[in-house]
């Protein structure tokens, strides 16, 4: 995820007062390829403990110290971008807020920074990309460049235990890459993929609706018309149970209304249901949904 959160793109951050160092320049790079390999959090993982992923993605040429040839994912065509040097090794480049961590002939290391009403956030500053040249991938590591944005052993590792901690407990169930499917068993059953919003999103985050995937559902010819919202789990077999409702219910109403949500899980939709379950690096695991399922007779 690169991010420039709650400022205007190109304006200054605060900094403390001090000598200004020498302004760190990309002279060296010019007209250079460069291609993400790794992007990680200070944990040395691509994944948070949430399930949320960032992948590697930037491809990019600085041409000069104010300007870089940059990928745009949404558009997928090569733009010019600005490039602002800020202070000490911070720059705005493109659509995000850096700080330049490491530059060779042959890498590139950034720190992604959080930025709010133009103050850097340390603590949540935690992303770290590391920017290789096409020529040294290609002419010194013998590798494609796409074939270089693999996840590591060591996130592999990380999902096996995770997952496997999901598994055995569902209030460890966690956001899966590759959501669950709902497939109708039954044509008395409509499922619908309610889509997620990303106007907000910035040109090379990855899509958020894998995080908490909600589906709208309608059943005909139920025992009466109804409607309730409400999250469950599915687990790594593709069962569903009932979480929680996702409306305030009053007292009176709780034991009545849990009791419907539940039925509807245990009855219609576990008999008009197929369902394929959340998975990670392709580890089923326990996640958890939202249902907004109706009812009518």
């Amino acid at each position: 995820m690169v991010v420039a959160c709650g400022t205007d793109k190109g304006t200054s951050v605060k900094h403390t007062a001090q000598q200004a160092p020498p302004q760190p320049t990309f002279k060296s790079v010019f007209n250079k390829r460069f291609t993400e390999v790794r992007r990680a959090f200070s944990s040395g993982y691509s994944f948070a403990d949430n399930g949320y992923q960032i992948e590697p993605n930037w491809k990019l040429a600085f041409t000069s110290d104010t300007t870089v040839n940059i990928w745009n994912p949404k558009r997928k065509v090569f733009v010019d971008d600005p490039v602002t040097f800020d202070h000490d090794s911070v720059f705005n480049v493109a659509w995000a807020w850096l700080r330049l961590k490491k530059l060779t002939k042959d890498s590139i290391r950034f720190q992604v920074l959080q930025v709010r009403n133009k103050v850097i956030e340390n603590d949540k500053s935690v992303v770290f990309m590391t920017l290789y040249a096409d020529d040294y991938i290609r002419n010194v590591l013998h590798r494609d460049p796409a074939s270089m944005q693999q996840f590591t052993h060591a996130d592999t590792a990380f999902i096996q235990k995770k997952s496997a901690a999901a598994n055995a407990d569902l209030n460890k169930a966690f956001s899966a890459r590759q959501s669950v499917q709902l497939t109708p068993a039954s044509n008395l059953i409509s499922v619908q993929r309610v889509p997620a919003d990303t106007t907000e999103l910035q040109p090379d985050m990855p899509p958020i609706d894998y995080m908490l995937p909600e589906f709208n559902i309608t059943i005909n010819k139920a025992y009466e018309d109804f409607h309730y919202a409400f999250s469950a789990w599915v687990d790594a077999k593709g069962n569903i149970i009932f979480r929680k409702s996702v409306d305030s219910i009053e007292p009176e109403f709780q034991a009545s209304y849990l009791k419907a949500m539940k039925g509807i899980v245990d009855g219609y939709l576990k008999a008009y249901l197929k369902v394929t379950p959340g998975s990670t690096l392709g580890i089923p695991h326990s996640s958890i949904i939202i249902l907004n399922v109706t009812g009518r007779q």
